[in-house]
């Protein structure tokens, strides 16, 4: 006995009379079709028993089921609690989670958002290199939460490290410092302008003097040349942008025979495994990443069952704390 035949998308744009691509939008992006035109293709679709894929049952909402979490380095440690805490969250709501590498890359950002965008229901951007005005732009057509960056009128998940870095001078000050150094990342990244923003507010109330260098690699081989520009400066403290960077300086300065915390003291940011596996272990400022990478998932749940591509600007600020460990000490004479 044969199975009757299965009514496919051209049937219904045949009998709506209206293209295959209106009905296959209308399914896809709903958003993007007016509402009489959209009612009109979906009452169709009932009535003549079309039953899409579970898939495309999900998209006939403007939903595909699928997040993607793009990184600017899937090989840094410090995202590896993002991406755990944002695949968990996805996997408890059913939703299916897809990780990409940018390589630091603001052109490699959009090329990714470009080729994923008809089979994701939104974005997850951590620590994004692209500018703000790129982003508004992308946020008109794609549903985006951003993690570790905040762009006025969107929504984002962020580890406060304005106060930790706050506590970073401070406890350089309690201990004698009158002189840091900021090793600044890559000149594309939103938190290395804030971080340096809290750093020198901090240093002035503190009387310690701040200089800034950089940019430079936020990985292990950029420590090397960063160490070497920190001890031109004779300061008695260094900051680097993420615990990569620190822990190559630590290297560097071993070779240089330089010793760490007696004559200068490291600081990192991300308390990143094998932060305390180090030696000396490093100082740095942690934060609950994983929490991040969960609530950016939220927030774009909660994006899904608006009418619009823009949430109202929603940030989800989380704390941070500094680990103290060998890399500090008291400041030389």
């Amino acid at each position: 006995m044969t199975s009757p035949k299965r009514t496919t998308i051209y049937d219904v744009a045949r009998e709506a009379g209206v293209a295959a691509s209106t009905v296959s939008r209308t399914l896809r992006n709903p958003r993007r079709v007016n509402a009489a035109t959209r009612e009109h293709v979906l009452a169709v679709a009932e009535r003549l028993g079309y039953r899409p894929s579970p898939l495309a049952t999900a998209l006939q909402s403007g939903r595909t089921a699928t997040v993607a979490m793009l990184v600017p380095d899937i090989t840094n440690p410090h995202f590896f609690g993002t991406i755990r805490g944002a695949e968990r969250r996805a996997s408890a709501a059913g939703i299916t989670f897809i990780l990409s590498d940018t390589e630091e890359s603001a052109d490699n950002e959009l090329t990714k958002i470009e080729h994923l965008a008809r089979s994701v229901d939104g974005f997850i951007l951590a620590a994004s290199r692209m500018s703000d005005e790129r982003i508004l732009e992308l946020a008109e057509e794609h549903n985006l939460a951003l993690v570790n960056r905040e762009v006025r009128g969107l929504p984002s998940a962020v580890v406060d490290t304005s106060v930790g870095s706050r506590q970073i001078v401070e406890h350089l000050a309690s201990l004698g410092h009158r002189s840091l150094v900021y090793l600044s990342g890559p000149h594309q990244s939103w938190l290395a302008g804030e971080r340096w923003d809290s750093l020198r507010d901090g240093a002035e109330r503190h009387g310690i003097r701040a200089v800034r260098l950089g940019p430079f690699p936020p990985r292990l081989v950029g420590g090397g040349a960063a160490a070497d520009a920190v001890l031109v400066t004779g300061a008695t403290a260094v900051v680097a942008h993420n615990d990569l960077l620190a822990i190559g300086v630590l290297r560097r300065l071993a070779e240089r025979g330089v010793d760490v915390p007696r004559r200068i003291s490291v600081v990192g940011y991300d308390d990143i495994f094998g932060a305390d596996f180090c030696v000396p272990s490093l100082t740095t400022l942690a934060g609950p990443q994983d929490q991040a990478g969960r609530a950016a998932v939220e927030l774009l749940l909660e994006n899904r069952s608006r009418s619009t591509a823009r949430t109202p600007d929603r940030r989800v600020m989380l704390p941070s704390h500094l680990v103290i460990r060998e890399s500090t000490g008291q400041a030389p004479e």
